[in-house]
């Protein structure tokens, strides 16, 4: 029975062609679920993977190839969700100015009758619970008045709740971009535990450890092509990057070990009124850890407006700022990508006020190179890239300003391994030529990458870790303690 279970396609995408304009997405992909397994699917930005998972839950047709859910043949967005199949995006999808149940009404159309309300509710309520145990969200919110975490967190529930019956198929796409270790610890044990009672999960993330421990089958993709379909033990990490097309660098980057003195280039008193001061020098990569929602990104707005105006624009500015929702706080979505490029920029490329084209453009191409934005036209929207790219556009963005300053509030989520190694260079050699980066991560492979980490916790910075003392376990120790540590 278990064999006939685990065999029992739960969709299936076969020789799928999509074409926007001249840009092949997807070149002939197969993509095959079954019941009861969870497939992992990587590949770097730009890959196809965001275009297949589209096919298959019903947002796009293939000009070519063959979709089936349950070996039949049907198309569209209400095929594939009466089929059992869900999806939770990268770009969230829930509607900011409605409450939790509301946006749980939208994604079960079932929940009907006087009482929806409650049952709606109660719904989201137990699946939380049985997700993330121990969560603090108030169901009641608006998803408005919700952290970025905390969205995700609710998005990955109204996915997995089911009034009736559970889903068939969940698409989780980067899950745990906005989630910290221990968030993301609870999704992939919620995940095996989901796939073993027979349901299926689509994992994509570009954290290749979640892959490795959660998937039982990892699909490579590149250039819209499928180019591995193996069992998830056949791979390990290096393996995995080279079948995406990158290479792995296995030396970290040295680090600075010495603290450095003399007067800083940014600093803040203890947040809150207790825990430790806040201090970075010039040429520092300076890393702020700690469960999520416990005060980095309020910290990086506190520091950020501390030397801008929030409401006159500086002629000079000293500070650039990577947002972490790109779609709140980042993009302008309906401009092109160079315009979103170069927004940041316009003083040093504009002439008699007027703005030089052929230097806007010459900066854009420079940084689609340097950071290999995948896209055929710098012209195009913003939108017309995949989510990772357009998390490039926003770091290109910071890095092309003459800011001496960088903040960034998680900036890799999405980003792929390779765009990634290439980026932890530039930061590198931006900050041996003096520039400051301060850089809150959800990722503790790049927090072991800072030069000097601040742990929060509960809004106050709780302790300083140097050099080889950064580590996950130190940093794990002092967001739980209760005692704050120099």
């Amino acid at each position: 029975m278990t064999q006939i279970l685990k065999r029992e396609e739960v969709v299936a995408a076969r020789g799928v062609r999509i074409t926007f304009g001249a840009v092949k997405a997807l070149d002939g992909a197969d993509l095959v679920i079954h019941a009861g397994e969870c497939v992992g699917l990587v590949g770097h930005n730009g890959a196809g993977k965001s275009t297949i998972v589209n096919v298959i839950n019903g947002g796009l047709t293939p000009h070519e190839g063959s979709l089936t859910y349950g070996g039949r043949d049907e198309r569209g967005i209400s095929a594939a969700r009466a089929n059992g199949v869900r999806c939770v995006f990268q770009e969230l999808s829930l509607c900011p100015n409605l409450t939790v149940n509301e946006n749980a009404r939208i994604m079960h159309a079932d929940l009907k009758g006087w009482n929806w309300r409650s049952r709606a509710l109660s719904l989201v309520k137990t699946q939380l619970q049985e997700i993330f145990p121990g969560h603090a969200i108030d169901c009641d919110s608006t998803i408005d008045d919700l952290s970025i975490a905390e969205r995700q967190m609710v998005e990955i529930a109204i996915s997995f709740a089911g009034t009736d019956k559970k889903p068939k198929l969940v698409i989780l796409d980067e899950p745990t971009s906005s989630l910290d270790a221990g968030l993301a610890a609870q999704l992939m044990a919620y995940i095996r535990k989901f796939v073993t009672e027979g349901g299926s999960v689509l994992l994509i993330s570009h954290i290749l450890g979640e892959i490795l421990s959660t998937s039982s089958r990892i699909v490579v993709m590149k250039d819209g092509r499928v180019v591995a379909d193996r069992a998830a033990g056949d791979f390990n990490t290096h393996s995995l990057v080279e079948a995406m097309g990158n290479v792995v660098r296995e030396q970290e980057f040295s680090r600075k070990t010495t603290r450095k003195t003399g007067t800083p280039a940014l600093s803040m008193p203890p947040r809150r009124g207790h825990g430790l001061a806040f201090e970075a020098h010039r040429g520092e990569l300076i890393g702020l850890a700690g469960l999520g929602g416990h005060g980095q990104t309020e910290a990086l707005l506190d520091l950020y407006l501390g030397r801008n105006s929030n409401w006159w624009p500086t002629a000079a500015k000293e500070i650039a700022f990577v947002a972490g929702d790109r779609s709140l706080n980042g993009t302008f979505p309906l401009w092109s990508i160079l315009k979103n490029l170069s927004i940041a920029s316009l003083g040093q490329l504009s002439s008699r006020k007027m703005i030089d084209d052929g230097r806007e453009q010459a900066l854009g191409e420079s940084w689609k190179k340097r950071i290999e934005i995948r896209t055929p036209d710098m012209g195009n929207r913003i939108l017309s890239l995949s989510g990772g790219n357009q998390q490039k556009v926003l770091f290109a963005r910071a890095l092309a300003t003459t800011a001496s300053i960088v903040l960034m509030d998680d900036p890799m989520r999405g980003v792929d391994i390779g765009t990634k190694q290439e980026v932890y260079e530039i930061l590198r050699s931006e900050a041996a030529s003096g520039r400051t980066f301060i850089w809150y991560s959800t990722e503790m492979d790049e927090i072991r990458l800072c030069d000097r980490v601040y742990v929060f916790r509960e809004g106050a910075i709780v302790a300083e870790l140097v050099g080889e003392d950064i580590t996950e376990k130190n940093v794990l120790a002092a967001s739980f303690s209760e005692g704050a540590a120099a």
